[in-house]
């Protein structure tokens, strides 16, 4: 068995997967940069842990930190176990090694909403298993029974004598690891469940934390890369001879992707690029335009596609039914826009390569590097500064921006940092998905809904993936129906059918922050506030019924209801809307205050309650539902990606607008008290934002808003 599918199998059972990771040996540790002092290299029991004779402890993420606050978190989880004060820790991104692959997808990846769940087991155990070995060696040395042997900020005390960690730690590295360890109970707990200022946030006030961006070594130029304003558009001729003349720029090079002006700094690459003349040979996206694009899809979504979810019979319920309600909608294409454009540094030299990035999959950087310049992997290093923001688009299966960056570094022969711009950012691909709904709801006498019938046709992400997490077993992409499969709703609907639509286009797609559920939350919680207006009924009340064996959305929903005092009369012009959202296992209610000016919506007030099991961090829980909730309101004012002829029409943050300090709400976050299964939380609160402004907007207005944003809609 070889290790990928041991680690994956490991990842069963828990405490079984960390212990099965090898001691790393003199070979890596020099490779890593160690160096061997007297007494040894540095004790390392796991692949998570470094403890070194000077009493420096070093934990090594097997996720990379982009803001979403691990670089605490999983330190919290070691710390706990290990018995050390938080702060003792250094934090360091691992880098590209299979021994960091996720414990459920089986590669190395930073995604999905899973780092503090899937890593949960693994970094206690990563500390609880050294502090036995430390406490191995005290005993030894002193003849006190182990059980006698106390721990406490990163000493170990027996008998009448007290050793630091650094102390023990040669020795320790020559036992064998127990192959089980005892983790502390919940009611021992130090760190776990409380909250916890973030270990990075020093660094990243002051301006000493280093990004990609930040990269710089003597001999390092700079490259900027022309693309062809079309996708699948190629280099046909250039003229380099105007770009070349501007002062700075050394070489202009052809790459599969475009064209590179390489120069000493980022303004004279601009500058050399802007006078590059290129033709190109047009992409297969020509021809493409919202405007075709969305009535292509519309007529694909009025009939049904491949079978998502079916029960009883759909169209048998709608012509029994007292009543049916009709809903198209439509959502743009979306740049995730990360605040730190996308950038890669490249260093070729001795048959190796160092290369420096904000990426979410360090392994799939690894071996495209090592494809395109033909080095094994192991001469590959991949160093990782922290992700100025990443919402999935560093997390790119193709790895499209490394490759392009080392393709430059090989064909010039230099160090580069290939920088893009906001525009190339923009405008460079992997978006959300233009998608379409068709919903046609039944209702009985009562107003309740009997039958269902639902259709959506997008783009399938995962197809895109497949070189990395592996081909469609059906058809159905997960990642496109999520939040629809699977709905409560449909538990108490007899007569229901989801159907699904994969597309073709040009335009290329990736996962986008909370993946499906942008568009699916959406589309379930405004037709469900729908169906309750046409009911006559209270739209909180009127969910509870479908949640009677939901508990853990009722709770979410009872207590953003409660401290959001949902019954509570507003001032004059303000209005309340309310969205309940299950996504990667968490369960959120939103509640947005909203009033209309201008026939523009102005949102006050969201409140939201998070049920997402133990909080590890509730600070750092907080923080994220608030992250989310601001992004999710970018997406549903300004969020829109249009196409002409195949080419892109936003280029920057003046026409790709995101929400700003002035637009911000009020924000108050509480969290369920919950003993259920861990979820994430990282991308959780962006889903039920869209719908509670929307459900609000109709209160003020009995406008109901089948498409985003809502910058287009005259209110």
């Amino acid at each position: 068995m070889d290790r990928r599918n041991f680690i994956k199998s490991g990842a069963l059972v828990a405490g079984g997967l960390l212990i099965s990771f090898t001691i790393p040996g003199a070979n890596k540790m020099a490779a890593m940069g160690e160096v061997a002092t007297s007494a040894g290299l540095p004790f390392s029991p796991n692949a998570f842990l470094k403890i070194g004779t000077d009493n420096s402890i070093t934990v090594l993420l097997s996720h990379v930190e982009m803001g979403q606050g691990i670089w605490t978190t999983l330190p919290m989880l070691l710390a706990e176990e290990l018995d050390v004060d938080l702060n003792q820790i250094i934090v360091k991104h691992g880098g590209a090694d299979e021994a960091f692959n996720h414990p459920v997808y089986g590669i190395q990846i930073t995604g999905g909403s899973t780092t503090t769940w899937s890593e949960f087991d693994r970094y206690r155990n990563a500390g609880a298993t050294a502090r036995i070995l430390l406490t191995q060696v005290a005993a030894k040395r002193t003849g006190v029974a182990i059980e006698n042997c106390k721990t406490e900020n990163g000493t170990v005390t027996a008998g009448g004598k007290k050793f630091t960690y650094g102390e023990l730690a040669a020795d320790a590295a020559l036992l064998p690891v127990p192959e089980k360890v005892t983790l502390r109970s919940k009611d021992n707990w130090k760190y776990i469940g409380k909250s916890v200022k973030r270990l990075d946030a020093g660094v990243k006030t002051n301006g000493k934390a280093i990004f990609g961006m930040d990269i710089q070594f003597p001999g390092l130029l700079t490259a900027v890369v022309a693309h062809s304003p079309v996708f699948g558009g190629k280099v046909k001729s250039f003229n380099a001879t105007e770009a070349k003349a501007i002062k700075g720029v050394r070489q202009v090079v052809q790459i599969p992707t475009g064209v590179a002006v390489i120069a000493d700094n980022y303004y004279a690459a601009q500058q050399g690029k802007r006078a590059l003349r290129v033709t190109w040979v047009n992409g297969s996206a020509v021809g493409i335009s919202t405007t075709k694009q969305t009535a292509a899809y519309k007529k694909l979504a009025a009939s049904n596609g491949l079978t998502v979810q079916k029960q009883g019979n759909a169209s048998d319920g709608l012509s029994k039914s007292t009543k049916v309600l009709k809903a198209e909608y439509v959502f743009p294409y979306l740049a995730h826009a990360p605040m730190e454009p996308l950038n890669c540094t490249v260093k070729i030299e001795n048959g190796k390569c160092e290369i420096w990035t904000g990426t979410q999959l360090p392994g799939v950087e690894q071996a495209a590097a090592a494809k395109i310049l033909g080095f094994a992997p192991e001469n590959i290093t991949i160093n990782v500064p922290f992700l100025g923001g990443g919402f999935g688009r560093r997390a790119t299966p193709t790895a499209d921006f490394v490759s392009e960056a080392v393709h430059i570094a090989k064909a010039s022969g230099k160090p580069v940092k290939m920088v893009w711009s906001r525009e190339d950012d923009i405008k460079g691909g992997y978006f959300r998905p233009f998608v379409v709904h068709n919903v046609t709801a039944g209702l009985d006498i009562k107003g309740r809904p009997v039958a269902w019938n639902h259709n959506i046709a997008s783009q399938s992400i995962m197809k895109g993936a497949a070189n990395v997490l592996g081909e469609l077993k059906d058809s159905i992409d997960d990642t496109t129906v999520e939040g629809v499969k699977g709905s409560p709703y449909f538990t108490s609907i007899p007569d229901h059918f989801i159907g699904l639509h994969n597309t073709e286009e040009a335009i290329p797609v990736l996962w986008f922050r909370s993946v499906g559920h942008t568009h699916t939350a959406y589309v379930m919680e405004t037709m469900m506030d729908e169906v309750a207006h046409n009911a006559g009924r209270d739209p909180v009340e009127y969910r509870r019924g479908f949640f009677k064996e939901h508990p853990r959305h009722l709770a979410a929903l009872n207590l953003v209801a409660e401290k959001g005092n949902w019954k509570k009369a507003l001032p004059t012009g303000h209005f309340k809307g309310v969205a309940v959202a299950e996504a990667f296992g968490s369960y959120v209610a939103t509640i947005a205050e909203v009033s209309i000016l201008n026939g523009q919506v102005k949102v006050h007030k969201i409140d939201c309650a998070i049920d997402c099991g133990l909080a590890v961090n509730p600070e750092g829980v907080k923080a994220q539902v608030e992250s989310g909730i601001i992004f999710g309101l970018t997406m549903a004012l300004y969020g829109e990606i249009t196409i002409e002829d195949g080419k892109l029409q936003q280029n920057n943050f003046y026409d790709y607008k995101i929400a700003r300090i002035h637009e911000t709400p009020e924000i108050n976050v509480y969290i369920v008290e919950s003993d259920g299964k861990m979820g994430g939380v990282g991308e959780c609160a962006v889903p039920p934002t869209a719908p509670a402004i929307a459900n609000a907007i109709f209160a003020a207005t009995g406008k109901r808003i089948y498409n985003l944003p809502l910058m287009n809609h005259k209110l």
